[in-house]
């Protein structure tokens, strides 16, 4: 993907998905590729609205269009689309910590209400992630920075049907994998060092755990992703689905 261009064959995939199109009932969008694009080039290269190119429009139009669709729920919606092939062979959980800038607070309700908390690394939130067996995302949720990871979870696995789920030693707990037991999926989770019986672990399968892990690394190329500037939760999630929509079309 170019810092400001869609290939083609991602638009393709992208525009049937997006409201204001000409045959859309109501008024038409003006351009929805150039103001996806301009939402890609802000997520991208982390820079503040104001400082939009001329090239995209004027930064507060694009900046109000870009809340309308979050408050639609667009780029959710845009996102489950485009990822509703998913290899359910197994499931990765995992979660990453992204600092948050001074910027990003200030919201109506206070940073309690923002998935933003305050841990070692100061203000920070928590993406906790699920991949598929082709590291693909699949869904992910967002938690104060000091939430442990395991408390994302649940929500993770609402309604999904996998044979086998890995993870590190944080989500080693007897709770969790009697869940897993009860869904008939197989834990691969090394067992934590303190545990008075052993429990058996596929280390073969468990390599596949990297796929989490450059997951994430890939949406941190995304500096507004790697840095949160974004006040409101809801900001922030939708630039998370549009880049796993953009990854999900390579």
């Amino acid at each position: 993907m170019d810092r400001r261009v869609l290939r083609d064959d991602q638009w393709e995939r992208i525009a049937p998905l997006l409201p204001g199109k000409v045959e859309d009932a109501g008024r038409s969008g003006a351009d929805n590729r150039l103001f996806v694009e301009a939402v890609l080039w802000i997520v991208r290269v982390g820079a503040p609205w104001r400082d939009l190119p001329e090239y995209f429009g004027n930064w507060n139009s694009v900046f109000q269009r870009f809340r309308r669709w979050v408050r639609g729920g667009v780029f959710d919606q845009v996102f489950e689309a485009l990822s509703d092939d998913a290899d359910f062979e197994y499931v990765i959980v995992d979660g990453t910590i992204v600092r948050v800038h001074q910027h990003g607070t200030g919201a109506k309700g206070g940073t309690q209400n923002q998935a933003i908390g305050r841990s070692r690394g100061g203000l920070t939130t928590k993406i906790v992630a699920l991949v598929d067996a082709l590291g693909n995302l699949v869904r992910f949720v967002l938690l104060p920075g000091q939430r442990h990871d395991s408390a994302g979870v649940a929500p993770l696995l609402t309604d999904l049907d996998f044979a086998a789920l890995l993870a590190d030693k944080a989500f080693d707990s007897d709770g969790f994998r009697a869940d897993l037991d009860d869904r008939g999926a197989a834990a691969v989770i090394p067992p934590k060092a303190n545990r008075v019986t052993t429990i058996p672990c596929d280390f073969e399968m468990y390599k596949w755990r990297h796929l989490v892990e450059n997951f994430f690394c890939k949406i941190k190329e995304f500096r507004r992703i790697a840095t949160r500037y974004d006040k409101t939760d809801t900001s922030f999630s939708a630039m998370i689905h549009l880049v796993g929509s953009v990854l999900a079309t390579r």
